[in-house]
């Protein structure tokens, strides 16, 4: 029965969720059209989910983590040059209206601030993983008590090993007694980040679908109203301007100053209309799809570049539970490796797989999956008092962004599943890519 409670319970909220259209949703908070330049929302505009107790006689004991990055700089100082440049070319042809002026004297502050900090964690960026440390503290405040064992790991990017250090140094400030291990190596990017570039097949099937991505930008993308209000004469502009590409980036540039507290005075979202933020984050959207999910245009591949990681996870789950000993096993990377290991352990809807782009947006939403600092949490339950406790009794349930997932199997209670049918559906799953080897 009370399976069943929480099902009907899980299907009233996903239809509340429905009966806002995504529409909806990213006009009335702008900062959803970032898409992956959304900054974590909890502690800004969306309150923590609660969480349903455990079933009685059961306490966690084991977390394994998989989390992005926090907020960050763009990732090359191009992107904050090229429109800079542009408009500073009107400007100096004589061309830039006095709404013109007013962008570009905004961008070369942003300018100014970015240089050499292209990729960098910003100061939101560190807060949100202090948050995310402290909030699974006080949430599973077992899994921490005592000497208990926290081993951090990280890809080699600066931005993932800085956010490794936020949040085990708010984990040590919260319990002095734990006993934390860091490290970031290539000796583990095979599994943190993606295979680093050695799924070759991988890679070339994200390079084919570039054209259909950039063919929707072609085809919906129309930056006439966008230019029309910064220049003088819109003919000189078309002669002189690459008027779609000024706009994406402007619109990029806005998204990820949300990612910054000391740019809280300038907004860009202004400049565009309520229908061009919207077209220009489903556009986003579809990429993000096609390039990173369960996209039949990419041959439903992607979920399996993290098959490492999830076999990773499985093994150190089964050494915790084998050990008894209390702790975690923290991953700090990208969401190029969240949204492909969301879809391969099917978690709630992010595995949606659809032929129609033009409908995606109503069925998948990045923002929902992918906002900076983006994390999965598998939580393990065992009875109160064993410490070695057997396989079968011990229960899991899964955390995407801090709320409780569903999972492609049979729950024992609510957002709990026995870890030995979950742990047996993706070792199936996982075994299915024997000829999906990475190619020579």
């Amino acid at each position: 029965m009370k399976k069943f409670t929480f099902i009907i319970i899980a299907v009233i909220a996903c239809l509340s969720l429905n009966a806002t259209t995504p529409r909806k949703q990213v006009i009335a908070n702008f900062d959803r059209s970032a898409s992956n330049h959304y900054a974590y929302p909890y502690g800004t505009d969306l309150k923590v989910p609660s969480l349903t107790p455990a079933p009685q006689g059961y306490e966690p004991f084991y977390i394994d983590h998989y989390g992005r990055h926090g907020s960050r700089w763009l990732t090359n100082g191009k992107y904050y040059e090229r429109p800079y440049n542009q408009l500073k070319k009107a400007q100096e042809a004589k061309m830039l209206n006095l709404q013109g002026e007013l962008l570009l004297r905004q961008l070369m502050i942003v300018c100014e601030t970015s240089k050499e900090r292209a990729g960098d964690l910003s100061d939101e960026g560190a807060k949100q993983h202090q948050e995310i440390a402290e909030r699974m503290f006080n949430n599973f405040p077992e899994v921490f008590q005592g000497d208990a064992r926290v081993d951090a790991r990280s890809t080699v990017i600066i931005r993932c090993i800085l956010s490794m250090l936020n949040e085990t140094m708010r984990l040590q400030a919260l319990n002095p007694s734990l006993r934390i291990s860091a490290d970031a190596s290539y000796h583990d990017m095979y599994y943190m980040g993606w295979g680093y570039g050695e799924d070759t097949l991988a890679n070339d099937l994200r390079k084919s679908v570039d054209p259909i991505s950039e063919g929707m930008y072609s085809k919906h993308l129309q930056p006439d109203r966008f230019i029309a209000q910064l220049v003088n004469d819109t003919a000189w502009a078309r002669a002189n301007l690459d008027g779609r590409q000024l706009m994406r980036d402007v619109f990029d540039i806005a998204g990820s100053l949300q990612g910054h507290q000391f740019f809280d005075v300038i907004n860009l979202y202004h400049y565009f209309s309520n229908n061009e933020i919207f077209d220009l984050w489903r556009l986003k959207n579809i990429y993000w799809y096609i390039h990173w999910a369960n996209a039949p245009q990419n041959g439903n591949r992607m979920p399996f570049i993290e098959r490492a990681l999830l076999r990773d996870m499985i093994e150190k789950a089964d050494n915790a539970i084998a050990t008894g000993e209390r702790g975690a096993a923290l991953r700090f990377g990208h969401e190029t490796c969240v949204l492909p290991l969301a879809c391969l352990m099917e978690l709630d809807s992010v595995n949606y797989s659809c032929d129609d782009l033009e409908a995606l947006h109503e069925h998948w939403q990045d923002y929902n999956t992918i906002p900076k600092a983006c994390n999965i949490q598998m939580v393990f339950y065992r009875p109160v008092g064993t410490v070695a406790a057997k396989a079968d009794d011990i229960l899991v349930k899964v955390l995407l962004n801090e709320h409780e997932a569903l999972l492609p199997v049979t729950a024992v209670q609510g957002p709990y599943y026995r870890w030995n049918d979950l742990k047996r559906y993706y070792e199936r799953k996982l075994d299915t890519v024997i000829d999906w080897s990475v190619k020579n």
